[in-house]
C-alpha cells in the first residue's frame, strides 16, 4: 500500500531537482566566465531521469540518474571589440534559450502538482481502507 505513495514521493524529488537545474540554467544564461575568471561559457544542464530507486533497489518510482551537459553549440555573437572574440570577431555565449527553459519549468511544475494530487489520492484511499477495517 505504501509503494504507491513512494512512487509519488520519488517523482516529487526528481521534479524538484529538475526545477532546480532549470533555475540554474536561467540564472547563468549570460555567464561567460568560470569561477576563476577564465573565458568558459556556461553549458546548459539537463536532469536525466531513470526508473526505479537505486538506493533501495525498488523498481518502482523515478530518480535523477545524472545532470548532463547539453552538447548543442554555443550561441555566437559578433563582437569584434570584445577581448575574448575569436579571429572572426565572434564571442560564444551559453547555449540557453530562456523561453525554452520557462516552458520546461512550467512542465516540471505541472508534473510536480500532478504527483502531489496522486499522493493526496493515495493518502485518501489508505484512510478509507483503515476506516473500513476499524
Amino acid at each position: 500500500m505504501f509503494g504507491a505513495l513512494d512512487v509519488s514521493v520519488s517523482a516529487l524529488s526528481a521534479q524538484q531537482t529538475r526545477i532546480n537545474t532549470i533555475s540554474a540554467n536561467i540564472a547563468n544564461k549570460d555567464a561567460m566566465y568560470d569561477a576563476n575568471g577564465n573565458y568558459a561559457p556556461f553549458r546548459r544542464r539537463i536532469a536525466m531521469f531513470a526508473a526505479g530507486d537505486p538506493t533501495s533497489g525498488n523498481a518502482d518510482g523515478v530518480h535523477v540518474q545524472e545532470i548532463a551537459l547539453d552538447q548543442s553549440p554555443f550561441r555566437m555573437e559578433h563582437a569584434p571589440d570584445h577581448p575574448d572574440a575569436d579571429e572572426a570577431g565572434y564571442i560564444y555565449k551559453p547555449n540557453i534559450d530562456p523561453a525554452m527553459e520557462m516552458i520546461n519549468a512550467l512542465e516540471a511544475a505541472r508534473a510536480y502538482e500532478a504527483n502531489i494530487t496522486a499522493a493526496e489520492a493515495t493518502k485518501s484511499m489508505m484512510n478509507s481502507a483503515l476506516r473500513l477495517l476499524g
